[in-house]
């Protein structure tokens, strides 16, 4: 009986941990871990019709397409832009409740949008002009 409850706990404990591991974009270059420890995080550059335009707010439900993961310098939020505005993104919800989602990672000069949180994955360049640039979003 021990054993058995034993092997419940460890189980537990392993969906845990890949549900927090999974909270990052693993080789998202926007994030960067100095040598003292510290994160350094860039987030995209808002574009001049973004600029322009008032935000969503996070808070106020007028959102209706997939929220744009982006690793903040506060950690993971989910925002209904990518530009992270602050009143555009909240806490991450991410392993607690099922969401339409992309994620927004950098590779080299290239800012992502990518499916999942894994480069490897479906990931489009978010400056290419339509329809090459739209993003593939998944329930996750």
């Amino acid at each position: 009986m021990r054993f058995a409850r034993s092997m419940v706990v460890a189980a537990g404990l392993v969906v845990v941990a890949g549900a927090a591991s999974a909270q990052v974009v693993e080789g998202n270059e926007a994030v960067r871990v100095m040598p003292d420890g510290t994160r350094k995080v860039e987030t995209p550059p808002s574009s001049a019709a973004a600029s322009k335009a008032k935000p969503c707010a996070a808070n106020v439900g007028c959102h209706a397409g997939p929220w744009h993961m982006v690793e903040a310098a506060g950690g993971l939020r989910e925002c209904t832009e990518p530009f992270a505005r602050p009143t555009t993104c909240r806490e991450s919800t991410y392993g607690s409740q099922q969401l339409s989602r992309v994620w927004v990672a950098k590779r080299g000069a290239t800012w992502l949008w990518c499916q999942y949180p894994d480069l490897k994955k479906k990931c489009v360049d978010m400056n290419v002009r339509p329809p090459l640039n739209l993003p593939v979003s998944a329930v996750q």
